[in-house]
């Protein structure tokens, strides 16, 4: 194909999920309303950790930047999704993806430095608890948090900028339901087989290392608390880590699955469903897991009804 008889892509169609016109009231009920509980649920959160002195410690602090991050990848991918469901073509112009793709996966891999960071400061509480605080200092995790975004930042730029110096002639539909950078990718009129590389390449650093510094802490917490001759201490030395753990082996199972391959063009639609569960239904499940699992975090909800109560009696007393 000669370059001048190239058309640039413009705008793009995502297909989105395949629906009868009778379900898509439905879903868009059922997205709409797991997205409000996400967002509520993840700001409750923020809030709590924000006016509980109790909740003043590295662990919350870094667990209220996880927050922000998945209401940031929630809402990368549900609004957009909700208007599919109301259009018959659900169109994107082409910066408009190329914007939500950026910080879609901004916020994953944010989340996933996080989860090493977060796994380390679990390890110095449990490992050194009487040199904790003389380690997790407030100074080093206000680094520790700006290196998460600002690395995350760094790691996917190039790939990003050699994207966007492709050029895209069509067709311009994406067989997702959001902007992903496989699909993406195979709009364009050009050898893709490097920046796929690169792709590959950065999420298996970024999900190899931060794992593999997960499990090493682990391993030490592990083998620290099998050490505690009080079965009531290794109960509640285990409770201070079982909310981390199980959204870790939520995050890590899905990603590596979907995003540590050469190429992603295969199963597309098998995606679409692995999509759906690290960016609709992980992030709805995080807040009640570290809520419900949580003994402060429960005893900061209960602190806040109960004067959100007393408040509206004495409202309604005036």
């Amino acid at each position: 194909m000669e370059r001048e008889n190239w058309t640039t892509v413009t705008e793009i169609i995502l297909i989105g999920l395949p629906t009868t016109e009778a379900l898509q009231g439905l879903l868009f009920f059922i997205f709409l309303l797991d997205y409000l509980v996400t967002v509520l649920g993840n700001t409750l959160i923020i809030t709590l950790i924000l006016v509980d002195y109790r909740l003043h410690s590295p662990m919350y602090f870094f667990l209220s930047n996880l927050c922000f991050s998945e209401i940031l990848t929630t809402t990368c991918a549900v609004p957009k999704m909700l208007a599919g469901f109301l259009s018959k073509r659900n169109r994107i112009s082409f910066s408009e993806c190329f914007t939500q793709s950026y910080f879609y996966f901004l916020s994953g891999c944010t989340e996933f430095i996080l989860f090493a960071v977060m796994s380390c400061d679990r390890y110095v509480a449990i490992c050194h608890p009487l040199q904790y605080p003389t380690i997790m200092t407030n100074l080093l995790c206000v680094h520790l948090a700006i290196l998460s975004w600002v690395g995350s930042f760094l790691l996917i730029l190039p790939s990003t900028i050699l994207k966007a110096r492709l050029t895209y002639c069509g067709p311009n539909v994406i067989d997702h339901i959001f902007c992903d950078s496989a699909p993406l990718l195979h709009l364009a009129c050009a050898d893709i087989h490097a920046i796929e590389l690169l792709d590959f390449l950065s999420s298996l650093v970024l999900l190899i290392s931060s794992l593999s510094l997960t499990i090493v802490s682990y391993a030490y917490i592990i083998s620290t608390i099998l050490k505690i001759p009080s079965g009531q201490g290794q109960q509640k030395a285990f409770a201070t880590c079982a909310s981390h753990f199980t959204v870790v082996s939520m995050g890590y199972g899905i990603s590596i699955f979907v995003y540590v391959r050469p190429s992603q063009e295969s199963t597309l639609h098998l995606n679409k469903i692995l999509f759906i569960l690290s960016s609709v239904i992980t992030p709805l499940m995080n807040p009640f897991i570290f809520s419900l699992r949580n003994e402060s975090m429960k005893n900061a909800l209960k602190d806040m009804f109960s004067k959100g109560q007393e408040f509206l009696k004495r409202m309604m007393c005036m």
